[in-house]
């Protein structure tokens, strides 16, 4: 069980990566980041680190269009 959630979490990952430029492929990176990190501990270290990342990008995009919304 632990290979097959380190394998398909690395193919997600990478996936994820390799199609950055397509919309939803975050998602790709956030679920394999989620199964990497039940076996590796950097790995839960990178999804903190990107659901912040996330968080404040989304707080900002937020604050930006309830101000052009406002004037």
């Amino acid at each position: 069980m632990r290979i097959l959630r380190l394998t398909l979490g690395a193919i997600l990952f990478v996936g994820g990566i390799v199609l950055t430029l397509l919309p939803g492929s975050i998602l790709l990176v956030v679920s394999g980041l989620v199964l990497l990190s039940y076996d590796w501990p950097r790995a839960r270290g990178w999804l903190k680190f990107s659901q912040k990342a996330m968080t404040l990008s989304a707080h900002k995009l937020d604050r930006f269009l309830l101000m052009r919304k406002l004037r």
